[in-house]
């Protein structure tokens, strides 16, 4: 039985290797690599509390306290997978920050996509599935003061090498990665070369247009617009359709009295049609 071991990359990770790929780039550099870590996204958050610039990069080969949204750990094994976070220091509001999540997911879904054509999508609003299996999360905090952001935080976690069997038997239903996806394991030196251009992409049409430049490839790729959902946040469920996403990057929703909702915050799954 093949293991995460067995899937050896071209070009294994180092902060020489990273450095020479980001060497220029407005994201993605500086960077800074670790073989092991508690958290890439709180290391990024005590240095940008710092003052590190907009676009410094915490790699890891491994996390010891990988998060989720929610509060939900992040399985963050060596040798496998990619876990990076990116220091942002956007002039925007503080109630836009959010809106950054769905920017991260569309520069995700695209990159997924050039390896893998169909099964893409955008689960709202942190998650990206592949055949409907969990491929990648993403989690942004945000520091502000006033009504000015002083920095956020964009963590990024994407299977990449994993087998179904190296996952705890409670996720092989519903995670996925991308060598189980293609059928090959991904030198992921070049996954993070590639997610930081399409990062630095979509964070550029955000800062120009606002969410509203970013919202029509977020719906073509979350592939949502109509369907049946459940909505929950804490423990209030409700049913509906989804009608659209405002211009801020709320999900609204037509629920089954006919009323239609806002959904700020929680978890949504498909329904069946």
């Amino acid at each position: 039985m093949e293991t995460i071991a067995d899937a050896l990359e071209s070009t294994p990770l180092s902060e020489e290797r990273l450095g020479a790929v980001m060497a220029g780039r407005k994201l993605g550099f500086p960077v800074r690599y670790f073989p092991e870590i508690d958290s890439t996204n709180l290391l990024a958050w005590r240095l940008a509390g710092e003052g590190a610039p907009e676009g410094a990069a915490v790699v890891a080969d491994a996390q010891l306290q990988g998060r989720g949204r929610l509060n939900r750990s992040w399985i963050s094994p060596p040798g496998a997978n990619v876990y990076v976070s990116l220091v942002l220091r956007p002039l925007i509001a503080p109630a836009a920050a959010p809106q950054l999540t769905l920017v991260a997911g569309v520069a995700v879904a695209e990159l997924l996509s050039g390896w893998i054509p169909a099964g893409v999508r955008i689960k709202w609003p942190n998650d990206i599935l592949i055949a409907g299996k969990k491929a990648c999360g993403i989690l942004t905090e945000m520091k502000s003061a006033a009504a000015a952001v002083d920095f956020i935080i964009l963590g990024i976690g994407i299977n990449v090498n994993m087998n179904r069997e190296d996952f705890e038997p409670s996720l092989q239903e519903t995670a996925t990665s991308l060598k189980i996806a293609a059928g090959r394991p991904f030198d992921r030196l070049e996954v993070i070369s590639a997610l930081f251009s399409h990062l630095e992409t979509w964070y550029r049409v955000f800062l120009s247009r606002g969410f509203p430049g970013v919202r029509e490839t977020w719906l073509r790729h979350a592939d949502i617009l109509g369907r049946p959902i459940r909505a929950t946040f804490k423990e209030e469920a409700r049913t509906g359709v989804v009608t659209g996403i405002d211009a801020d990057g709320t999900l609204i929703m037509k629920d089954t009295a006919g009323i239609i909702r806002r959904v700020l915050a929680g978890d949504i799954q498909l329904a069946k049609e």
